[in-house]
């Protein structure tokens, strides 16, 4: 009795230890014992090419192409969710790993477009994948920054012995919000959805996140109406539709991002050598590679894909390790540090080790 209680008091410690820290870009956590088992990514079958916009926006969709570096992206139709999505990634993942459902101990849905105001959308996916009634299941309202404070909910959800086996669903359909009037939002943005399945596993290194934010910003990239503020901030478009300030969001990232990557390496005591890869969320490539630059991030190491699938809010990471990750992460281990930024403000990195993975692919709906 005496040494569970010495060994539980050294986990305590351990764990006090790597999460009770501050740095100036963030809150600082290390979450050990999980590890990620897979990722699938689900995407729209329907493409819609830059072309779509020329009678619209003429001689301006080039000038958004330049910034922007979207050539086409994948809509849904009038009928599908971001749930669609997460539901179809969530079933091939689950076959992927020959996971049983009933082995599943968790869901959480992270998104900004759920099914419905109310009730939350985790329930509803728990059901639709045949999970057990006796689990966790819960929703999040974050866009950009979505992926790492998901991995670090649900990896704290494994160390803390809540769950053994978690998934965590992050998908957005934002071509539902955006103002079609709008040049900048309406050739921007895409539509995913993703799943990610973390486990126990108490063998492996800690994984490292930093969460930040900073409501100043809230008004900068909103959907003003549609909830239940009566006085609503004023919008140059549709109040229930998409506005994005690109010049304010552009200004926040430049000034946020880059000491993010540096306090990211710096917590896991890593160096910038150490990494296989820098996963960027997808905003646009102009400021991608701008951030590669002010950070001094060898090129090869940043991926980019938001040419073919535009900027997919919260799940513009998962979808780079389903997508430009896949086949390194089918083989080996890799080292990735991740970072999502955006509306919120909000801002959280990751830095862990992930694969080789038995399942991470990317399919359409």
């Amino acid at each position: 009795m005496q040494d569970r209680g010495r060994n539980r008091a050294t986990r305590r410690n351990r764990l006090m230890k790597r999460t009770l820290s501050e740095v100036s870009s963030g809150r600082v956590a290390g979450v050990g014992n999980a590890r990620v088992a897979g990722v699938v990514a689900c995407l729209p079958s329907r493409v819609v090419t830059n072309e779509v916009f020329g009678d619209r926006f003429g001689a301006g969709v080039a000038e958004v192409t330049r910034m922007t570096g979207v050539v086409r992206r994948h809509w849904v139709d009038e009928t599908t969710t971001a749930s669609d999505l997460c539901c179809a990634a969530g079933e091939r993942l689950l076959g992927g790993l020959n996971w049983e459902a009933a082995s599943v101990d968790a869901i959480l849905f992270i998104s900004q477009t759920p099914d419905y105001r109310l009730p939350a959308t985790a329930p509803i996916l728990q059901t639709r994948l045949g999970l057990r009634t006796n689990i966790i299941a819960f929703d999040v309202n974050l866009g950009c920054s979505a992926y790492p404070y998901g991995l670090w909910l649900a990896m704290m959800m494994v160390e803390s012995g809540a769950a053994r086996r978690v998934l965590l669903a992050v998908g957005d359909t934002s071509s539902r919000v955006v103002d079609p009037n709008d040049r900048a939002t309406a050739l921007l943005f895409g539509d995913c959805g993703t799943v990610t399945a973390i486990e126990r596993a108490d063998d492996g290194e800690d994984a490292y996140f930093i969460l930040g934010s900073d409501g100043r910003g809230a008004c900068n990239l909103i959907i003003p109406k549609g909830g239940f503020r009566s006085k609503v901030p004023e919008s140059p478009n549709d109040p229930e539709k998409l506005f994005m300030d690109g010049g304010e969001i552009f200004a926040f990232t430049l000034k946020a991002v880059p000491p993010l990557v540096a306090d990211t390496v710096a917590a896991a005591q890593r160096t910038i050598a150490d990494y296989d890869g820098f996963l960027f969320h997808q905003a646009n490539t102009f400021m991608i590679k701008h951030l590669m630059k002010k950070s001094k991030l060898p090129p090869e190491k940043v991926p980019i894909n938001i040419d073919r699938f535009g900027n997919t809010s919260s799940a513009t990471i998962p979808l780079l390790l389903a997508d430009e990750m896949a086949s390194g992460l089918r083989e080996r281990e890799m080292r990735l540090a991740m970072f999502g930024f955006g509306v919120g403000y909000s801002w959280a990195s990751a830095s862990l080790s992930m694969g080789p993975l038995a399942c991470v692919e990317t399919m359409q709906l």
